[in-house]
């Protein structure tokens, strides 16, 4: 009660002093500030969980790690936090098109907790997505708090999720860009200023207590060719077919864990599965940073000594053959870590898996010795951004993050050439990004189309209108015409003892005989009815409606509920209902 005075008193002295524009900015910077120190949290609590696990210095420990973390994880979603785990920024985007911008409080700590327990016990994924939602549920909250309406409070996401971005990868640039591209649907000028300020403090509170610190680094020592376009060009095209491997493979790999229903044992399955991969293949473990960095560095081989079974090899197409299988691999790893309950994101998967692509591809160019030796590090870097521009259908973001972690934008052109191009080769295959693809297809999320974008804000069981008197079909027009006194509607649904709708009468059917006794004590009610031309449910969404209003030209529809009556809707509601929610965002 205290709090709320002191909240009340405090939004009242802010609509007195303080107008709209300059408190969104005010926010901007708190939620930077936690979304930054949220950042440093994880990042710290996963390199202490493995360190800790490291230290114990067990040969064959790397098939149990991935399974107690997994394990744990989902005990502590399932019995303790009571949520359900998924992919974080598809939640995201499906809070924002469907639940008015508004967040559950528990996102801002349950994704933070369980993927520290995941990634930090060996889970194939990154930790990039659960910042994100820790993000943008801080954001969502705050706005709540403050009393935002939807699209001021759908800025606060996004500025959470550039904090977030920002914190974790000291990238502020990368984080404006990401929030832009990937989370909100428009942005304004006027919503940069917040976007910049809340991406900006994320950095530099990850800076203030983690230094140099960052997920992943690299200073650049290879200069950029530009005799090597065509092999950029190249390298484009093949990231943008990986990145579809890597989406459909990853999906498979979930869905095939996920069909085991006792969360313990797809917990236990699917975490030994990824343990046995682990095993023989180290650089599955964990986000796989540190791989991509003794490569950049020239230590590929070094690879081969972290492996129990492959540690005599040395040959450099021996590398070649392993990272190929671990490229191969790295989506059934990510897809077994997240279908068996683990949590964790495909962000810093795909800049794995863009990494090993690069790498193979300078790599074999330089062993085959075509005539042209070219650089690995910058190959592998590029060849980074090109998977993850594909995969996450984010060009800008993989193009500025990349620029960012290298310190220079020495690589900017081939980046640019490469995000291009491994963009357009992977949407030819896939219109939709890997976070996008099932809203989409479900309707749950609109992009680019305002009118579809205002129709799924509206609730067809919020538009139902229920006023209206049904009548028996055994009943006889005198009943009928008593009905009509009483009534203000001029529709009369005839349904039967089991309130199952049999037809429709209106005014115009009876009009002629309303008044005729004879036919008041004859007709019966169920030789006027007539079918309706349609019906819908309370189930489905208003595009669906709104195509059954255009294919019949009908201006009212029955809804019906597992066969039962429960209403109709009107053209007209839906119209009103409609204007009523453009003026509302115009405003806004």
């Amino acid at each position: 009660m205290i709090f709320k005075r002191l909240l009340g008193k405090f939004l009242v002295w802010r609509i007195r002093h303080l107008s709209i524009k300059n408190f969104v900015i005010l926010l901007a910077g708190v939620i930077g500030v936690i979304g930054g120190l949220a950042a440093v949290t994880l990042k710290g609590t996963v390199h202490l969980i493995q360190s800790g696990l490291l230290s114990l210095n067990l040969s064959f420990a790397y098939i149990f790690f991935p399974v107690v973390g997994i394990l744990i994880t989902a005990i502590i979603a399932k019995y303790v936090l009571k949520e359900r785990l998924g992919h974080g920024v598809t939640y995201i985007l499906y809070a924002i098109s469907k639940k008015s911008s508004i967040i559950k409080r528990i996102k801002m700590y349950s994704r933070m907790i369980t993927s520290a327990i995941t990634v930090g016990f060996g889970g194939s994924v990154g930790l990039e997505a659960p910042i994100v939602v820790t993000g943008s549920a801080i954001g969502s909250n705050i706005g709540r708090l403050m009393h935002l309406n939807y699209r001021q409070r759908t800025l606060m996401i996004g500025c959470g999720a550039a904090a977030a971005i920002s914190g974790i990868f000291n990238s502020p640039v990368a984080g404006v860009i990401f929030s832009i591209e990937v989370i909100l649907s428009e942005v304004t000028i006027g919503a940069f200023i917040p976007l910049l300020i809340a991406s900006v403090l994320g950095s530099l509170i990850s800076m203030l207590f983690s230094g140099d610190d960052v997920l992943f680094s690299f200073n650049l020592t290879d200069p950029f060719l530009t005799n090597d376009f065509l092999f950029y060009l190249l390298l484009g095209a093949i990231c943008g077919l990986v990145a579809y491997y890597f989406t459909n493979t990853t999906l498979f790999a979930e869905r095939l864990v996920s069909k085991i229903k006792q969360p313990i044992i797809k917990a236990l399955v699917g975490g030994l599965a990824l343990g046995v991969l682990i095993l023989v293949f180290n650089p599955l473990y964990g986000e796989g940073y540190n791989t991509i960095k003794l490569i950049l560095n020239d230590e590929a081989s070094s690879v081969f000594s972290q492996s129990e079974f492959l540690s005599g090899f040395s040959d450099p197409w021996a590398i070649v053959a392993f990272a190929l299988l671990v490229l191969l691999l790295k989506p059934f790893a990510t897809g077994f870590t997240i279908g068996a309950g683990g949590n964790g994101g495909i962000f810093a998967p795909s800049l794995f898996i863009g990494g090993i692509t690069g790498f193979l591809f300078a790599s074999v160019n330089n062993l085959l010795e075509l005539g042209k030796t070219i650089s690995v590090s910058n190959f592998t870097l590029v060849g980074m951004c090109g998977v993850m521009s594909g995969v996450l259908h984010a060009p800008l973001t993989a193009i500025f993050l990349i620029a960012e972690i290298t310190s220079g934008y020495t690589l900017f052109l081939p980046l640019m050439l490469v995000s291009a191009i491994a963009y357009s080769t992977n949407s030819y295959f896939q219109k939709h990004s890997f976070y996008t693809s099932k809203l989409i297809e479900s309707g749950d999320l609109i992009q680019y189309d305002k009118d579809k974008q205002l129709l799924s804000l509206m609730n067809i069981s919020k538009l139902i209108e229920k006023d209206l008197l049904t009548i028996h079909p055994e009943r006889k027009l005198d009943d009928l015409v008593d009905l009509v006194k009483k009534s203000k509607r001029n529709i009369f649904p005839v349904v039967d003892e089991n309130n199952v709708l049999k037809g429709i009468i209106t005014l115009d059917d009876i009009r002629e005989i309303m008044f005729d006794k004879e036919s008041q004590k004859n007709v019966i009610v169920g030789t006027l009815m007539h079918k309706p031309p349609e019906t819908v449910s309370s189930k489905e969404n208003m595009q669906q409606v709104m195509g059954k209003f255009e294919k019949t030209g009908a201006w009212n529809l029955p809804v019906i509920d597992n066969d039962e009556y429960v209403g109709i809707v009107s053209k007209s509601r839906i119209f009103n209902t409609y204007r009523t929610k453009l003026k509302r965002q115009n405003k806004e």
